[in-house]
């Protein structure tokens, strides 16, 4: 039987696709009756697009999928804790239950800052599993902004040097 480990896995092979479109790598997975219907990854920098998060892509494709916007049977697997308007989707689904691997101290709204998913102010709520496959899915986004961090150190550089080179009057072309 697979487990929340197997279909994480597959989320961070989403989240591996984002990071190869130089996208912040989070991945998701839908799970429903033992099958994946969906799966996403960040696109927002590729669709130049604010609300392309891996969650909302999911939910997308799941919905078109199973041909109906009630996801009440279904898991949802990201790589890391949905921010609030990704909460917000979830509740509007009626995701039965979302696992999540890294905790987001910036903007987590499934217990870190706050859990709206499961407010009971709300007509739905979701189960939360946390922490599965934590160290790999942080350690992806960890990585991927140390290696943005030393590429914009490296442009930054070459444009000061590219500068200089300009004022000083030297064509390294």
């Amino acid at each position: 039987m697979k487990d929340d480990s197997f279909y994480m896995q597959m989320a961070l092979v989403e989240a591996k696709k984002a990071r190869d479109l130089n996208e912040v790598p989070i991945g998701a997975i839908i799970e429903a009756a033992g099958k994946i219907v969906a799966k996403g990854h960040n696109l927002r920098e590729t669709d130049h697009n604010a609300i392309c998060h891996a969650e909302l892509l999911a939910i997308k494709d799941a919905c078109e999928t199973l041909g109906t916007w009630r996801l009440e049977d279904a898991t949802l697997y990201v790589t890391l804790e949905p921010c609030p308007m990704c909460a917000g989707a979830i509740i509007q689904s009626r995701i039965k239950r979302v696992v999540f691997g890294a905790h987001d101290p910036k903007a987590g709204c499934a217990g870190t800052l706050m859990n709206l998913l499961q407010d009971k102010r709300f007509n739905h709520q979701s189960e939360v599993t946390s922490g599965i496959l934590q160290k790999e899915c942080g350690t992806i986004l960890t990585d991927f902004f140390r290696d943005l961090r030393e590429r914009k150190k490296a442009e930054k550089a070459n444009r000061k040097t590219m500068q200089l080179d300009r004022n000083e009057g030297i064509d390294r072309e």
